[in-house]
């Protein structure tokens, strides 16, 4: 098993989902991965949450150890030789505060980092959780804050086996497009763990989402900034580990 670089808290995540065609997600599909479908679909996802305590290689890094991110992500599996299925992510979008996260992240895992402005507004009583996340990216057209929220019951419940739920949280690797690692050949895929427990999720009430798809992520992307999202999940999150990567040629 590879060894840890860095570990963290993840803490209330939204994650709104929406039923896409596998075809738009084919140009960010890694080699020797496919995708991963949920009773006959493929989703993308929204995410907000807070990146807690962060310590890289058991130090934390300065200013770096609290920051909120905002990512559109989805959902993939490698068969293993032995027959094991490998059940992950793939990132479209990944965007956080910190320079130096972003520049780390693109480094050393090829992940799809940029920096803009983020925010969060937690609102925690006996009656009613509000949660949530907003961001602005420079050179966006629409040059506005972009927004998720949910509002949830705050007794956590165990995720039910076999629900969307359970498909959403229970993927543990992350994989990118390495093609520009000339030393180890074209078509390269990263690959990375990440170790947590199973998580509880809050149930969910409400949901707000507003947010330029296509301005942010591309054309492809452009038809989900009218449309709810198909499902929404409000988790706690948990302390997680991220393991130290490594490359592959499909």
């Amino acid at each position: 098993m590879a060894s840890t670089f860095l570990t963290a808290e993840w803490r209330k995540l939204i994650m709104a989902q929406y039923v896409v065609s596998p075809a738009v997600l084919a140009p960010w599909l890694p080699g020797g991965v496919e995708l991963d479908f949920y009773n006959g679909e493929t989703f993308v996802s929204l995410v907000g949450f807070l990146f807690d305590r962060v310590r890289i290689k058991g130090i934390s890094p300065p200013f770096h150890t609290r920051f909120e991110e905002v990512n559109l992500r989805f959902y993939v599996k490698r068969m293993m030789p032995d027959g094991a299925v490998r059940r992950g992510v793939v990132f479209i979008s990944e965007i956080v505060s910190k320079p130096a996260i972003t520049i780390l992240a693109r480094a050393l895992y090829g992940e799809a980092y940029r920096t803009a402005a983020t925010s969060k507004l937690w609102r925690e009583s006996a009656d009613e959780l509000d949660i949530s996340y907003s961001w602005k990216v420079p050179g966006v057209r629409s040059q506005r804050w972009q927004h998720m929220a949910a509002q949830a019951d705050p007794q956590p419940q165990p995720i039910a086996p076999a629900s969307m739920e359970e498909f959403i949280t229970e993927h543990y690797w992350g994989y990118t497009q390495r093609n520009g690692l000339i030393s180890r050949g074209a078509g390269v895929t990263g690959e990375y763990g990440v170790a947590h427990p199973r998580w509880q999720c809050y149930p969910v009430r409400a949901t707000q989402v507003s947010a330029d798809f296509g301005a942010l992520y591309g054309k492809a992307f452009a038809n989900l900034t009218d449309r709810a999202p198909d499902h929404v999940l409000l988790a706690e999150g948990s302390a997680v580990a991220i393991r130290e990567g490594s490359h592959f040629k499909p």
